[in-house]
């Protein structure tokens, strides 16, 4: 850099560039793309990356997919952080964070930091008295991939607990691989914290197409070797059981440093996604934010918000502070031969419009606000989701005559 260069640099730039530097905690995509966003950005200070995982950083999708049936290659990111300048410490798990020393706890030893980014993201919520039960499996990291694979490879009878994303994405590779599978579901649907009643009952039609059994309004009472109890007394004979009841953010380890946490264990971070303590931020999966969109406070555990949010805090990092975080949240999900996309936040909505219907092979539900387009599930249908994405985000409003026939394509639906 030269010295002219030196000389326009804002305050909070030659303040950062003075510090340790910039320390990531966590090395999934958020993290990831943190260090990435950093040098787009042409921030030129240190960056540390730090995860707990001995694993090359790598992306999630995969696992419940092809990774789970050995058609993938390794899905590590294919980014040189040499070549980036962003120290990998990898397999390192960090236990604390001492904001007045500005310092965060690891195994290692203390580390340092200028700015902290947090990036840790969730975890999955374990079956309760499972701990110590053999052949119960989570599926969040690499390691829970590669100890289900066996359990394909050889078809073994499987029970799945809870019939949300993971759930369904889990049932559609074991019965590819040609599981015999019983998903048990508390609710009386599948993705009962996700979707709507008339929209999810459906989908239970899936599982069934697909030869597996689902069994709603089903608790679990108890594993045992080989077995399943219900709290109705039936046993299911589990070979391998596979819990997917949720996710929780990763911030058991900041108890004590004095960030603001929310009731459901996320950091709390404002609409630049920084956090309480100064100059530490907070992004994917562990955080929520602001949203002046919806009008409320957005807790997304989805890969696109891992993607997004990271050019922000980067942003922040280099003193453009005027950049927010105010996203139409995205992801998608493959299950049962199918392709779902979602965008968009329906809590709020008034107004709820089918493009076609559950029987058919695809079709779409666009979810309305006062007439203005706030959410779109898309099913076999990326044209109503391309669109749909671009009118929320323009706050479009449409005629809601237009909008539920699926012949007229979204746009041609704008008043």
């Amino acid at each position: 850099m030269s010295e002219q260069q030196r000389q326009r640099e804002l305050p909070a730039q030659r303040a950062h560039r003075a510090r340790p530097g910039v320390v990531i905690v966590g090395a999934g995509m958020a993290g990831v793309q943190t260090a990435v966003a950093l040098r787009e950005k042409g921030y030129e200070g240190p960056v540390t990356l730090i995860g707990a995982e001995r694993h090359p950083p790598y992306d999630r999708p995969p696992l419940s997919k092809a990774v789970l049936l050995g058609t993938a290659d390794s899905p590590a990111y294919d980014i040189d952080f040499a070549a980036l300048g962003v120290e990998l410490r990898l397999g390192v798990e960090v236990t604390g964070l001492r904001p007045a020393a500005r310092e965060v706890d690891t195994g290692a030893g203390p580390v340092p930091y200028g700015l902290l980014v947090i990036a840790t993201g969730a975890e999955p919520v374990a079956l309760p008295g499972t701990a110590a039960t053999s052949g119960v499996h989570l599926l969040r990291t690499l390691d829970d991939a590669e100890a289900l694979r066996p359990v394909l490879d050889r078809g073994a009878g499987t029970v799945v607990v809870g019939a949300g994303w993971i759930g369904a994405e889990f049932t559609t590779a074991a019965r590819a691989a040609g599981c015999a599978v019983t998903v048990v579901e508390a609710a009386d649907r599948p993705l009962p914290g996700a979707l709507p009643a008339e929209v999810a009952a459906p989908m239970a039609d899936w599982y069934a197409e697909s030869g597996a059994e689902l069994l709603t309004g089903a608790r679990v009472a108890a594993v045992e070797p080989g077995t399943v109890v219900l709290a109705d007394g039936r046993r299911l004979s589990a070979e391998a059981v596979v819990v997917g009841i949720g996710a929780r953010p990763t911030t058991d380890w900041l108890a004590g440093s004095g960030i603001a946490l929310g009731p459901d264990g996320a950091i709390v971070a404002d609409e630049r996604l920084a956090t309480s303590l100064p100059d530490v931020y907070a992004v994917g999966d562990c955080a929520s934010f602001p949203s002046a969109r919806y009008g409320e406070r957005l807790l997304v555990h989805h890969w696109d918000n891992a993607l997004q949010g990271p050019r922000t805090v980067a942003a922040q990092a280099v003193g453009e502070s005027e950049q927010i975080y105010d996203p139409v949240p995205y992801f998608w999900s493959e299950q049962f031969g199918r392709f779902v996309q979602y965008a968009g936040h329906h809590a709020a909505a008034d107004t709820l419009l089918w493009r076609g219907g559950p029987a058919e092979a695809a079709w779409s539900v666009v979810w309305l606000r006062d007439g203005v387009l706030v959410a779109l599930l898309a099913v076999g249908r990326p044209r109503d989701l391309a669109q749909g994405r671009k009118l929320i985000e323009a706050g479009a409003r449409l005629d809601p005559a237009l909008a539920a026939d699926p012949s007229v394509p979204l746009r041609k639906a704008v008043l």
